[in-house]
């Protein structure tokens, strides 16, 4: 490989949906460094959908296919995909130790990984934990020992998502806006809580808004009760798998939602996208704030560490769902 001129480049990142989300900019960001190369995501089975969204993306390689195999074979699958360039976004000692063995030749990984300085040939100083930088921003800092800049501002990123189709068309003044609500984390973040989310719904005009309940079966159990009552509420908990849960999110045209998934991937398709969130670190804003041309969030202006070894927050809780709507109004006017 030439170091300047990589033909074939691997982003491996084989966690959530959201981290997911907040690494694809790597694509976009690789390619105006190499417009020849070939992205390739090595991600999850579950991701693959939204990976497959993203135009930046030139191939899907799916991590669950491949771990379970012989450990031949497993470095068979790395070599197939003749890459000249693996990045460790997500670390995972098997991966690494694969793709080493594979001969991939560049291999970069966080410093802050002990079985990096084993398996990876460039490294990368990424202290995430007490870091201030957004993870979108803290990932992009991987592709430096190809060229990335330093630093991406948070301005700059929404449009390294590259999903143009999700991008809202201009409303016709009769139709209803399309908002999801999306109650439940699965335990991924704090939750606003089912009261807020009520409350939410009954300060919006039902002429204007057409709301849905979304979330996993499990969670609908839980609380699509709650819901019922409401003449502008669909209930659509546990109706839909990944593919059309996500093909759903790019028709609607706004979310609200704790630091979920589904928030990350309206925010980058440039839908409404409001965040709510608790105020403790690692979990605040300024390190998974939802990143778009119409996203926002809220959350307390203090520092919290009352809750952090419980389920959950009065922080998060006390945001007024006044002030959401207000938010919601006003970048619907945008």
């Amino acid at each position: 490989m030439s170091r300047q001129n990589p033909k074939r480049i691997i982003i491996s990142r084989t966690d959530n949906l959201g981290d997911v989300i907040l690494t694809l900019p790597l694509a976009a960001a690789l390619k105006k460094i190499y417009p020849q190369v070939k992205i390739i995501f090595l991600g999850k089975t579950y991701t693959e959908t939204i990976i497959k969204r993203c135009r930046a993306v030139d191939e899907f390689a799916d991590w669950d296919q491949a771990k379970n195999k012989s450990k031949n074979e497993i470095i068979d699958f790395f070599r197939k995909l003749q890459a000249d360039v693996i990045i460790h976004v997500f670390p995972d000692y098997q991966i690494a130790k694969f793709s080493y063995k594979a001969g991939i030749p560049m291999r970069i990984g966080t410093s802050h990984r002990l079985y990096h300085w084993i398996f990876c040939n460039k490294k990368v100083d990424l202290p995430r934990k007490k870091s201030d930088l957004h993870e979108a921003q803290l990932n992009l800092k991987l592709i430096e020992p190809l060229g990335g800049k330093k630093e991406y501002s948070l301005q700059e990123i929404p449009a390294l998502f590259e999903f143009n189709d999700g991008i809202n068309s201009q409303k016709n003044h009769a139709e209803k806006f399309k908002l999801i609500l999306h109650p439940g984390t699965k335990g991924s973040a704090r939750e606003w809580g089912i009261v807020n989310f009520k409350n939410l719904i009954a300060l919006l005009d039902k002429d204007i808004y057409e709301i849905y309940i979304t979330g996993t079966e499990e969670e609908g159990q839980r609380f699509r009760q709650a819901f019922q009552g409401f003449p502008n509420v669909v209930d659509v908990t546990g109706k839909m798998n990944m593919e059309a849960f996500i093909a759903f999110i790019f028709s609607c045209d706004g979310i609200v939602a704790a630091s979920t998934g589904p928030l990350h991937i309206a925010a980058a398709a440039g839908k409404i996208a409001i965040g709510i969130y608790a105020p403790m670190r690692p979990i605040f804003p300024m390190r998974w704030a939802p990143l778009g041309t119409k996203a926002s969030y809220h959350v307390l202006p203090k520092s919290c560490t009352a809750c952090q070894k419980s389920g959950a927050c009065a922080c998060i809780q006390s945001i007024s769902p006044l002030e959401v709507k207000a938010n919601l109004e006003n970048l619907r006017m945008f």
